[in-house]
């Protein structure tokens, strides 16, 4: 098994607590005021991909990220997927892709374990994914669209859609979708961040009990 090997230090100056990996650009002196540090404790992660967890990869489920600007977003929405256990990724019009530098920030790997394909019009591949037998959902503010929390998931290839952070799904997409859903907001704001809407998504289209998900 491959690991993560970790130090959580101390500030003997300013007091601050703070971890740092092997080969970190911290160093040993404080982040904060470049005073000097001691070691709280090391600890060590697992970094191996268990194969349990691989095979209870949803491979029914796929997501399609359309004209996504930030890097950041996109590299996050990957790292989601591959924990909620979708199998691939579209990236579409101008989202970014992991041949970026800062779509592999946020991935943190990710991108190695949920395959993706990167195509200029979302549209077009929406339309031959409908004729494969994909079930189209988009995640979008509509008239047509239900509550997430009363969508009824079940065991069928389904694409979910992401889009825009300002503009949202493309309503060329919408026209396409054979279901809408929503996510109901309590604050102030009308929508959440678009890679944080699909993590929570993502999680409620899972299909089975919490103990099949995650084996123990």
């Amino acid at each position: 098994m491959s690991t993560i090997t970790f130090e959580v230090r101390i500030c003997a100056n300013c007091g601050l607590r703070y971890p740092i990996s092997q080969g970190h650009s911290f160093g040993l002196r404080c982040p904060h005021c470049l005073g000097e540090t001691e070691l709280a404790l090391t600890k060590k992660i697992g970094a191996e991909r268990i194969e349990k967890n691989r095979a209870a990869q949803a491979d029914h489920l796929v997501v399609l990220v359309d004209n996504v600007r930030s890097a950041w977003n996109v590299g996050s929405i990957l790292r989601s997927a591959d924990g909620f256990g979708f199998s691939h990724a579209y990236l579409c019009g101008i989202t970014p892709t992991p041949e970026q530098d800062a779509v592999q920030k946020t991935a943190l790997g990710a991108e190695e374990f949920v395959t993706w394909s990167y195509h200029k019009d979302a549209v077009k591949l929406i339309k031959g994914l409908r004729v494969e037998g994909w079930r189209i959902v988009g995640l979008e503010e509509d008239k047509r669209a239900q509550a997430l929390a009363d969508f009824s998931t079940r065991q069928t290839p389904t694409v979910l859609i992401v889009g825009n952070e300002v503009t949202g799904v493309d309503p060329g997409l919408l026209k396409l979708c054979d279901e809408i859903l929503y996510i109901p907001m309590r604050g102030q704001k009308r929508s959440f961040n678009v890679a944080v809407a699909f993590g929570v998504a993502a999680y409620a289209l899972q299909v089975g009990t919490p103990n099949e998900l995650y084996p123990t």
